[in-house]
């Protein structure tokens, strides 16, 4: 339950790192696949929330709550111009992952692929995680 709540804090726009806390908890001994289905499945939850707040639509509210600058939204949403919702399988990185599942919302990108891509970014960076913690 940790793993998954500090992931879900760390798939939203709060700054926490659940890389840190999934190293900690497999070298403490934890079962790597439940680790690695509570990140996934609390990241994937914490960048779903983003969305949400996203479709709300108002780019002030997303600017004083998120403190998702707008010209990052705009500039994602160009990019998802080109790639559409695919471009969820990006939400994994760091800062740029939180902008990007906002933007989703924002343009209301199709909810079941932006889920489907963003659960697919999210489990590699998990799976690679753990496997680099198993070679230690």
């Amino acid at each position: 339950m940790g793993m998954f709540v500090a992931a879900f804090i760390a798939g939203s726009v709060f700054p926490f790192s659940s890389e840190a806390v999934l190293t900690a908890l497999q070298l403490a001994g934890l079962e790597p696949l439940r680790l690695f289905f509570a990140a996934t499945l609390g990241n994937v939850g914490g960048s779903m929330f983003n969305y949400g707040v996203g479709t709300l639509g108002r780019m002030e509210w997303i600017e004083k709550y998120l403190h998702v600058e707008r010209a990052k939204v705009e500039r994602t949403a160009r990019w998802m111009e080109r790639y559409g919702a695919w471009i969820g399988v990006l939400c994994f990185l760091p800062i740029l992952g939180s902008v990007i599942a906002v933007t989703l919302g924002f343009t209301r990108a199709n909810p079941w692929l932006t889920l489907l891509t963003i659960t697919i970014g999210k489990a590699v960076r998990y799976a690679f995680i753990i496997f680099l913690v198993a070679q230690i």
